[in-house]
């Protein structure tokens, strides 16, 4: 198809080519003709008497209204509507810090998209991967982003008419950056800085400007969330104790004296205030409002106010109203989640971006992003948060929004169909787990990574026929991969992540079920089973491996293969101490002997799920490391 773009499109020229070069679109004079016009108001999208309108204010939605007119004329002749925007920015956070890196040519990708649904923001959530050449173990061997990385990002996102915002960490969730010897003088605990140090300041300023100088924007996010040791470490030990609000404001107003020296404009995440917001809380007057004077001493920053957990709208309501009361109307962030394991939990994300949404909409929030966190290693690919990013897009363009038309609009901004991708939830979303897995059970880590011999997680799926629902959704996921050619690689390896299940998920069950019978028939042949799952695991680490390296640099992929890796040596294992009860050289097996008890790990204190823990928890009850 060709097209003849005239009026004012000299903003959106140079992003043009790469949008259309994705639906092989070209520019011509003898296209079909449509008009442009950039002015306040409205994105309206026309098709009357054989030419095209777009109306459009910020670069971005005209990217928006271009992709929302493609779309349109290959279903309808004619056509005239518009949309209002809801929000004064809406965009996205994208991890960039716990094992997966994206490539610049990734980010570029992810730009695109996010320009056709119309998000105007990106943060690249960068904890010690980003440059600064003073501290050259800053990042070291974690894939750390260049300035020129960085800037190429930058340059790419303005075509588009997208800012790019540099977010880090100026307090706490700095464990990787901080290991290094030449951070001993510095630190307070293993992840947290030292406050009131010279040194503390001198090394983020450094942080600061490395991480500023290739953008364009002036605002910066600068963390400073969950740091519930601050002051409990080296600094306890040198001052004793202070109260945590204290050494916050204190710290924090440091750090936006650097910011105001480099110009810059600061947010942080707002978590470490709440204790300010409790009913009892004893920084409240007798008329139960904050203390002015302690109101007053917080440093003039946006307060992001991130929640993810909730599908009642009145929390976050409540939420942000307290919020409100330290003078400004917060940035809401919530989440994709991106981080439940292997697998996205769709399902919480759909129920709890639709409450906070419309809290969102209800309070007078202007500005919303949601976040893609990575926790525990990045298992779960980026791309499976285009629908999660699609729902956001839609609510920040209409009051109102169904997920049908969430499902339409993904079809042509994602190149993919919404259900086969929702069926992705199944994965964790099992039996015995509840409705939209509110309780977030990662049952596919936890059975891919559990040991077949010791199997700690072997009561938790006892009676739930999980090997059969796995193999029902190797099915459902070989249709989705052949549906959603353009996805045909995520979608592989998540139908072999449920073939691996449908033999492993039960097999320390059926292991010590057969031991105890000392049926030595049976057992000879479940050590032909152990070989085909040993196969079938080492495929699925090449099978994630090809979509990780399609995204990001290669830095991380080792923690996985050392964890793919580990449950094949052990299935080899396995079988070796199998084969020795066989022959006769040992007489008992001691971890068949054990009694299996349920998981008890800070997962497993509610119903409703299978089981979840980071992964040391899940391969053995003994100490991993030292």
């Amino acid at each position: 198809m060709k097209l003849n773009l005239t009026g004012d499109v000299s903003s959106v020229t140079d992003g043009l080519k790469a949008v259309l070069e994705n639906f092989a679109i070209q520019l011509s004079q003898d296209g079909y003709p449509i008009h442009v016009k950039n002015q306040k108001g409205p994105i309206r999208v026309v098709n009357k008497n054989g030419h095209g309108e777009i109306t459009f204010e910020k670069p971005v939605h005209f990217f928006r209204a271009l992709g929302l007119w493609l779309e349109q004329v290959n279903k309808v002749s004619e056509f005239d509507f518009t949309e209002n925007p809801q929000f004064d920015m809406s965009g996205v956070m994208l991890d960039a810090s716990r094992n997966a890196v994206p490539t610049v040519a990734e980010v570029e990708k992810f730009l695109q998209r996010m320009a056709v649904m119309g998000l105007d923001t990106l943060m690249l959530y960068t904890e010690d991967t980003y440059e600064v050449k003073e501290h050259p173990y800053f990042g070291y061997m974690r894939g750390r982003y260049t300035f020129e990385e960085l800037k190429a990002c930058d340059d790419y996102a303005e075509k588009l008419g997208i800012e790019m915002i540099p977010c880090i960490q100026s307090l706490g969730h700095l464990r990787e950056a901080l290991k290094w010897n030449y951070a001993s003088t510095f630190k307070d605990t293993d992840d947290i800085l030292l406050v009131d140090k010279p040194e503390t300041y001198e090394f983020l300023e450094n942080c600061i400007k490395a991480a500023s100088e290739p953008f364009k924007t002036k605002r910066i996010h600068i963390g400073m969330d969950e740091t519930f040791q601050l002051g409990l470490g080296k600094y306890l030990e040198q001052n004793g104790y202070e109260n945590h609000i204290d050494l916050m404001n204190r710290h924090l107003q440091k750090v936006v004296s650097i910011t105001e020296k480099l110009g810059l404009k600061p947010m942080i995440w707002s978590d470490m205030y709440y204790p300010l917001f409790t009913e009892n809380s004893k920084y409240k007057d007798e008329n139960g409002n904050i203390e002015k004077e302690l109101a007053a001493s917080i440093p003039d920053v946006q307060l992001v106010y991130w929640n993810y957990y909730s599908k009642d709208q009145a929390i976050y309501e409540k939420d942000i109203t307290n919020h409100k009361l330290l003078g400004s109307t917060p940035i809401f962030a919530g989440g994709a989640w991106t981080w439940n394991g292997l697998a996205p939990n769709y399902g919480k994300a759909i129920v709890t971006t639709e409450a906070a949404i419309a809290a969102c909409k209800k309070e007078g929030v202007k500005e919303i992003f949601v976040t893609m966190w990575g926790d525990n290693g990045a298992e779960t690919p980026l791309s499976t948060s285009f629908p999660i990013l699609q729902l956001f897009a839609e609510h920040s363009y209409h009051k109102e929004v169904t997920i049908d038309q969430v499902a339409e609009r993904f079809e042509f901004c994602g190149d993919g169909h919404f259900d086969d991708f929702i069926n992705l939830k199944l994965l964790d979303e099992t039996p015995g787990v509840m409705q939209n897995n509110m309780n977030t059970s990662m049952t596919s880590k936890v059975l891919l990574y559990q040991d077949s011999l010791i199997g700690l997680y072997d009561e938790n799926v006892r009676g739930l026929s999980l090997g059969e629902h796995y193999e029902k959704l190797v099915s459902v996921l070989e249709r989705a991969k052949a549906h959603n050619p353009k996805w045909e690689a995520l979608f592989d390896f998540y139908e072999q992540l449920a073939r691996v299940l449908s033999e492993k998920a039960e097999i320390g069950l059926v292991l010590k079920e057969v031991y105890e019978k000392k049926d030595y028939e049976q057992m000879k042949a479940i050590l032909t089973k152990l070989e085909m799952i040993q196969s079938n695991v080492d495929l699925l680490r090449q099978k994630h491996r090809k979509v990780w390296f399609a995204a990001n640099k290669p830095f991380g992929w080792e923690v996985l293969d050392i964890r793919y890796g580990g449950v094949i040596t052990r299935l080899d294992s396995v079988k070796y101490r199998i084969n020795e009860w066989l022959e006769g050289t040992v007489s008992s097996l001691e971890e068949l002997e054990e009694k299996r008890l349920r998981h008890d790990g800070p997962w497993e204190i509610v119903d409703g799920l299978v089981g979840g823990n980071v992964y040391h928890r899940i391969v053995t009850a003994g100490n991993f490391s030292l």
